[in-house]
Formats: structure tokens, sequence, C-alpha cells
């Protein structure tokens, strides 16, 4: 029905999802030098056939915008997708400028909100189904966001901006990105948000202990997967009691979504988990096994 696929990007995220329907969506772009034409190469092709093409950035620091030019230079992003903020940097990178460029434009620019509805991103109409993605934060009158929001634009961490994003369609799995929130500020919001069952969850801030989820939205997503990025091993929160995949081992992921279950392959032949089943799965290289939903 679908993929998803986290690449490896050393300490920073750079995703896509093929979806089934007329639809592709990037989330954020980490890419340098040795990797970025591996990558754009990869997203156009994969992207070629599909009449939609976003980009939605959860906050515009360079592990999240790195390349952002680049990637606007060779796919010429038309639906750039972010939370409306008035983020600053002190000393402005080019890609912090394209970012500027494309969250203030009045023509490419959408801004997402808690609830927010668009054709095409959870809206389907006679020309195409929509996306299956939804927006669980932010609540734009929040206090706390509100604060957020004034410290990224007086040039400090734009972390707290990070919007909760979730992907599902009917009978396939549940799948939810959080950007760099961190620990503090979920704790402040912990009642604000409210989630339901999640299969898939990237753990927010590359998996650092600073972006713990608090355990209260654990037990209201119950996750059947935790994604750990890749920030240095000393940073991490390895999620005890839950089963993880950690991509500083795994490499790139892929999650091959279908009706009632998920295929997972990574690009490091040598990682391996024991909670998915094996059905021998081959369309893809280096199939570590299935997710069974329930």
């Amino acid at each position: 029905m679908s993929i998803v696929k986290s690449f490896s990007v050393g300490n920073g995220d750079t995703f896509y999802i093929k979806h089934g329907s007329d639809n592709f969506t990037i989330i954020d772009c980490c890419l340098d030098d040795s990797n970025k034409k591996r990558i754009v190469d990869e997203l156009k092709s994969e992207s070629a056939d599909k009449g939609i093409v976003r980009f939605i950035s959860t906050h515009p620091d360079d592990d999240h915008i790195s390349g952002l030019k680049y990637l606007d230079d060779k796919m010429s992003l038309l639906n750039f997708y972010c939370v409306k903020n008035e983020a600053t940097k002190e000393d402005e990178t080019d890609d912090f400028t394209k970012y500027c460029e494309l969250r203030d434009s009045t023509e490419k620019a959408f801004y997402i909100q808690k609830d927010c509805k668009r054709r095409w991103m959870n809206e389907s109409n006679e020309e195409r189904k929509g996306s299956g993605i939804n927006i669980l934060w932010p609540d734009t009158s929040n206090t706390d966001f509100k604060e957020a929001l004034k410290s990224a634009k007086d040039g400090e961490s734009p972390n707290n901006i990070s919007p909760i994003i979730t992907y599902t369609l009917n009978g396939s799995a549940e799948i939810v990105w959080m950007g760099d929130l961190e620990t503090e500020f979920m704790d402040e919001i912990i009642d604000k948000v409210s989630f339901s069952k999640t299969n898939i969850l990237f753990a927010p801030h590359h998996g650092r202990d600073t972006g713990k989820v608090p355990e209260k939205w654990l037990k209201k997503m119950s996750p059947d997967i935790i994604v750990i990025g890749e920030a240095p091993s000393k940073d991490l929160n390895y999620y005890q009691g839950y089963n993880t995949i950690t991509q500083n081992s795994a490499g790139d992921i892929i999650f091959d979504c279908q009706n009632g279950k998920v295929h997972v392959y990574v690009s490091e032949d040598d990682y391996s988990v024991d909670f998915l089943e094996n059905e021998n799965m081959s369309d893809f290289d280096n199939y570590i096994g299935t997710l069974n939903l329930k």
C-alpha cells in the first residue's frame, strides 16, 4: 500500500512516504556532499509518477534542513508544509535562507496545526485520494507553544515548535513523528495531545534522553516499534521495555506498509531483531521481519 523510508544520515532526519495514492511526502532533510546526490536521485525517482509532492519541515535546525536549497533546486518544492513561525538564526546558512523563503511564500507554504485539513493531505476528492497525514500538535492557542515560538523568533532553539505528525490509512500501520520535541516541553503539554494506538514511533530528538517521550504518552500509544535515531550513543535513551530499531546500527530503514502488516528492511546486512515474524519477504534487500498489526 505504501513505503515509508528513514534514511541513515548521521545526526539528522530525512524521511519519505511513497503513498499508495497519487501523493509523495518528504519529511525533513539532512543532506551533505557525501549523500545528497544519491538521496535526491532516489526522491526524484520514487516520486516521478506522483501528482502531488509535499515537503514537511518539522523545524529549521540545520540537521533537519541541511541541503534544502539543493533539494529545492533539483525538485522545485511547490508544497512546503511547516508550523507558522518567525524563527531567526544569528548565522544564516543558505539552507536557512531557503527555508525562510519557502516558509514565507504566499504560494508554496501551508501552515500546519492541530486538526488542520488540507486537500490531498487528509482530504480526498474526485481528482485524487488523501494521504492519511494528520497533525496532532501544535495547538496555536497554547501558552507553552507561544513561548516556544517566541524563543525561536529570538534566535534560540526551535526544537519545541516541532509538530506531531501521524500517518495512517485504513488497515495499515499508524506512524508518528515528533521532530525534536524535548522532554521538558512534552511534560508541559502532556494533557493537551490525544494519542491512539501507534505501531511505529520515530523517537523525537534523534532518540536522545533529552527527547524521551513521557511514559504517559507511551502508555497511550503502546508503540509496537520505536525507532531510535542517530544521536551519539552516550546521549541515547534506549526505551527499555519496548521493541526498538536503532538506526545507528540498522542504517536505512524501509517500512513496507501493507494491509494488516508491515514488512521491515534495513541497509545493514548484519542487523537483526527478535520481535518480528519471518514471512520470507524479498521485495527489498536485507529483510529483518514482519510486524503483524493487532
